[in-house]
């Protein structure tokens, strides 16, 4: 069937009121599917089947309020519609209601009643659901603290190829949490998640490397993993590529590269390295002034260091 007749049958069958039809007309407005992409279009077809109970497509409302696609961004409606859905058995909204009450995002933060609706979508198999019930055991965040609890659902979700279950395991099993400490099997779980693009796993093999950690010490594998990272944006990558450019490869310009990516994300050490680089005009040319701005970031996150040399700056 071309995708002009496929489109001319959901459309017949979705003016006739079949809520499916309407929910996949509504999915080929939003994704340009033989159509121009068309968000108003895709609301009113999903609003259609929604009203009508389908739980698809309330899901994808609920979406779609959460992102401001099509609508205006409101939480409130976005937790209505993941609600109805929810209450229905849809696992993915059912997630994402756990997600609002642990964030509280149109809903007053309540970590129990995030648990309880994680462990609906994770008794359905959903493996985001599973970690994040494995993180609130982790956390003791809505339930009593438990380790063993907390690698049961990460073992359930790691089965399913979950790479933040893996980069969680790699955590237990590097801390020693609910398991005998065992490096070697720390870097297995971690391995797993990086080698799929994980950032916090690459950052965390970046760690180990540098560190020797249960590895022979090597700069170049930590290197190596610190910018797979970093090219993904992670903040404490790129402050990590910055502290091996600055204090072992002795690239200052590179050095300041990385740390004011990070010092741009909020992260209050690589705001005060990159002020120290500024000051001393090192790979950069000597700014005092800008320098002074950096320090006042991480100062006021609390960096005792940058206070100092804030007030060192001053009295001279």
């Amino acid at each position: 069937m071309s995708n002009d007749a496929e489109i001319k049958l959901y459309r017949t069958l979705a003016e006739t009121g079949d809520a499916a039809a309407q929910n996949r007309l509504g999915l080929i407005y939003q994704n340009g599917e033989g159509v121009p992409k068309d968000d108003a279009e895709a609301i009113k077809w999903y609003l259609k089947a929604a009203e009508q109970g389908y739980t698809d497509a309330q899901y994808n409302l609920g979406l779609r309020y959460q992102n401001g696609r099509g609508v205006t961004k409101d939480d409130a409606e976005a937790v209505k519609w993941y609600l109805k859905a929810a209450e229905q058995g849809h696992a993915d909204a059912q997630n994402n209601m756990g997600l609002r009450y642990q964030n509280g995002r149109g809903v007053t933060k309540d970590d129990a009643e995030a648990v309880k609706w994680y462990l609906k979508a994770a008794e359905q198999a959903h493996a985001d659901a599973q970690n994040n019930m494995g993180l609130m055991y982790q956390n003791g965040k809505g339930v009593t603290l438990d380790y063993a609890e907390a690698i049961k659902w990460y073992l359930k979700a790691v089965e399913k190829d979950h790479t933040d279950a893996q980069n969680n395991m790699g955590w237990l099993y590097q801390n020693g949490k609910g398991v005998l400490q065992d490096d070697a099997k720390a870097i297995k779980w971690y391995l797993k998640a990086a080698e799929k693009g994980h950032a916090d796993a690459q950052n965390n093999l970046g760690l180990i490397y540098q560190n020797g950690i249960g590895v022979p010490q090597d700069y170049a594998k930590a290197v190596k993993w610190y910018l797979k990272a970093a090219e993904q944006g992670h903040a404490y990558a790129q402050y990590n590529m910055g502290l091996i450019y600055s204090s072992g490869l002795q690239d200052y310009a590179e050095a300041a590269r990385w740390f004011l990516k990070s010092a741009e994300q909020g992260i209050a050490d690589a705001q005060f390295n990159f002020g120290l680089i500024l000051e001393e005009g090192r790979g950069v040319k000597q700014d005092s002034d800008s320098a002074a701005v950096w320090y006042s970031e991480a100062a006021e996150q609390g960096h005792e260091d940058a206070r100092l040399r804030l007030d060192k700056m001053k009295d001279k």
